[in-house]
């Protein structure tokens, strides 16, 4: 009877076993994204590396542990044996086992001494970019074509496709190309992280840290910020296109006379109406400054002011417009001068000025803003 039921036990352990692995290999799914850099593929695979060997020493440490359990419990009638240490298994068990795990380290040590090696280098890069974070957006500085692209969450509906995970510009890069990133921030901590192309890094204002990468396959890849920097962390989605070179350089013309247009027409001394003013000002709003002051500018307090019917919106221009463009230490309020032009900045202070019941009734041309500088 004993020897049956045993046997039915064994059977279950090693049945159940059999189901964990199974399960183990289908689930695949829900392991890292897939690779797309040759440095994303030396995480992934050390992962796998490590993941096999704890998966391998789970399943053995087990059946020895029920095994154990079921050849020597107390109701078939074994004892214990309390002289153990002193025999060969006990005395050479303590030298065994620091060996067997001593092999296993050395078996990740290789392989994971390789990876750390290729996170810390630094390439000959054929393209830097600046990655900068600020509450809460992403700014790419294109350093060798002096081409920018603000990266912005894309408005969806809850149950639409792609919420919280669209961007109204695409941040574009290469195949096949070194490409270095010089990762910083505006105001608070960020970390700007796409699993499946570049390794995890934090952005802190003031420094410039660096990572690198060389994509290997075209596609989009998602991201978003890993570091909590406040109540709009999950506002700061990545989006990332990686195409041809021959795309990118097109895609790179297309930006540069796209950018002198702007520069050209924020610096002529056009004035403009209030009506032109206030249309580009709502939008340029909704982009950069919804996510503290609010869509009705009643701000959330007391971490983000109001600015309906506030000092600032309502008080001398010059005030206003030097908050804008220096930003205000000690606060969330960063410098907005050198993320805008003279045009965008002119639009925005007018706006502000003009909304919510504000009605200050002041136009902001850009030629005012070129001299607030």
């Amino acid at each position: 009877m004993h020897l049956k039921r045993e046997s039915k036990l064994r059977l279950a352990t090693v049945g159940g076993l059999f189901v964990l692995s199974n399960s183990a290999v289908a689930e695949y799914g829900l392991n890292l994204v897939e690779p797309a850099s040759e440095i994303t593929r030396s995480v992934f695979d050390l992962h796998m590396l490590t993941a096999k060997l704890a998966f391998y020493i789970s399943v053995i440490i087990t059946v020895l542990v029920v095994y154990i359990l079921v050849k020597y419990r107390r109701s078939s009638g074994a004892e214990a044996d309390m002289q153990m240490h002193k025999g060969k298994f006990g005395v050479f068990s303590w030298l065994l086992v620091p060996i067997i795990v001593l092999g296993i380290d050395l078996s990740i040590a290789g392989p994971g001494t390789k990876t750390l090696h290729q996170v810390e280098r630094h390439v000959d890069a054929e393209l830097t970019v600046k990655v900068t974070g600020s509450q809460w957006k992403w700014t790419y500085d294109y350093l060798d074509n002096d081409v920018r692209v603000v990266s912005n969450l894309q408005e969806h509906e809850p149950n639409e496709p792609g919420y919280l995970r669209s961007v109204d510009k695409l941040f574009v890069l290469p195949v096949d190309t070194n490409i270095r990133f010089l990762h910083t921030a505006t105001d608070v901590l960020h970390a700007w992280w796409v699993p499946a192309i570049a390794i995890k890094k934090d952005s802190i204002p003031g420094y410039i840290h660096e990572t690198s990468t060389r994509i290997t396959k075209e596609g989009t890849y998602y991201g978003q910020c890993a570091e909590n920097c406040g109540t709009g962390h999950a506002y700061m989605p990545i989006v990332v296109q990686v195409v041809s070179k021959e795309k990118f350089n097109d895609w790179v013309a297309l930006k540069t006379a796209e950018a002198s247009a702007a520069a050209a027409e924020a610096s002529a001394d056009k004035v403009w109406s209030k009506e032109d003013l206030m249309a580009r000002g709502e939008e340029l709003y909704v982009k950069n400054c919804v996510a503290c002051h609010q869509v009705n500018g009643e701000g959330i307090p007391p971490v983000f002011p109001a600015l309906k019917g506030s000092a600032i919106a309502t008080g001398a221009v010059a005030d206003h417009l030097d908050v804008v463009i220096k930003g205000k230490a000690g606060t969330a309020m960063a410098a907005w001068g050198g993320q805008l032009n003279d045009l965008e900045v002119a639009a925005i202070v007018t706006y502000e000025r003009n909304a919510w019941g504000n009605d200050a009734g002041d136009l902001v041309q850009p030629a005012d803003v070129k001299s607030a500088r």
